[in-house]
């Protein structure tokens, strides 16, 4: 990126991806602030995410494909996320750049 910043998005976890007698521990539904269609939600596909718990944690996952049609996509994380991450707030950004928190 020559100069300019990087967009970040922010995002809600909303849970696990679930079927009809199975959920998915690997695949977290996300919703994205300031994204309310499937067709901005396909352009952050293969984007980067970052969840921090408050514990210092982190978790990176990768954003695979859309959910519907609100602008809910589908990220997959290694290792998976815990339960209690539900709720909690994500950072979405594109390949290549690198998120630096500060320590405090």
């Amino acid at each position: 990126m020559s100069g300019e910043a990087a967009k970040v998005y922010t995002g809600l976890i909303l849970g696990y991806r679930l079927g009809s007698n199975t959920q998915y521990e690997n695949q977290v539904l996300i919703r994205v602030d300031g994204i309310a269609d499937s067709n901005k939600a396909a352009q952050l596909i293969g984007w980067r995410v970052l969840y921090r718990d408050n514990k210092g944690n982190e978790y990176r996952g990768k954003i695979v494909r859309v959910h519907g049609n609100k602008g809910v996509v589908i990220a997959v994380f290694k290792p998976n996320l815990p339960g209690q991450a539900r709720g909690g707030n994500v950072y979405i950004y594109p390949r290549g750049v690198q998120l630096v928190f500060e320590t405090q």
